[in-house]
């Protein structure tokens, strides 16, 4: 298979807390997706690109140039070479995190025509999380795929020091497989999409 036809999955983790279980979720995940021939999947952790509130006076929708931001740069340019993307994503009074909605408010043209998946944990599973990410990833003209896993009661899966149990995760495989299978039909549909565009 040549590098053209490998689809790069850029994971997300969105949280930057020093207590918090996303990097879990997201080796997790990133387990998952390297069983599945053909793509190849990488963790984007949001600690390593610390970008400020957002407050350009031109909307990444119209921007002409990269913004100037070093750390911005950097995350707009790994965004870009992604074909799909999966967020992990906490669930904070109803709603994602900050410092995941500031991320994804900075981008724009590299997230267009491209699917998204989420892997989502925190009360109820981090449903409510989900449904305000799927309204902020059509704005941003992705595709949310249907199937998402939704971790309940993460707090219950790590052991007195903080660390996931061993096989924590082992009854969330079928949704994570339903997430992929979705990511992946869309990630090659898109792609070709996008292929025929001048």
């Amino acid at each position: 298979m040549t590098d053209a036809n490998v689809l790069k999955v850029k994971i997300i983790l969105g949280s930057t807390r020093p207590t918090r279980f996303s990097e879990y979720a997201g080796g997790w995940i990133l387990e998952q997706a390297k069983k599945i021939t053909g793509i190849e999947p990488e963790i984007l952790d949001l600690r390593d690109y610390v970008m400020p509130f957002f407050n350009e006076p031109v909307s990444p929708s119209y921007k002409q140039e990269p913004y100037k931001n070093e750390a911005v740069a950097r995350f707009t340019s790994k965004i870009a070479e992604g074909d799909a993307f999966i967020i992990i994503t906490p669930e904070y009074n109803h709603a994602t995190s900050g410092v995941l909605k500031n991320a994804l408010d900075w981008v724009y043209q590299e997230w267009n025509n491209r699917p998204v998946g989420f892997v989502a944990y925190g009360s109820v599973g981090g449903a409510r999380a989900v449904e305000q990410l799927r309204l902020v990833a059509v704005e941003l003209r992705m595709v949310p795929v249907r199937n998402a896993v939704h971790i309940n009661s993460h707090w219950m899966l790590l052991d007195e020091k903080g660390v996931l149990k061993t096989g924590a995760l082992d009854s969330y495989q079928g949704a994570a497989e339903g997430l992929l299978t979705q990511l992946v039909w869309w990630a090659k549909a898109l792609q070709a999409a996008r292929s025929t565009q001048a």
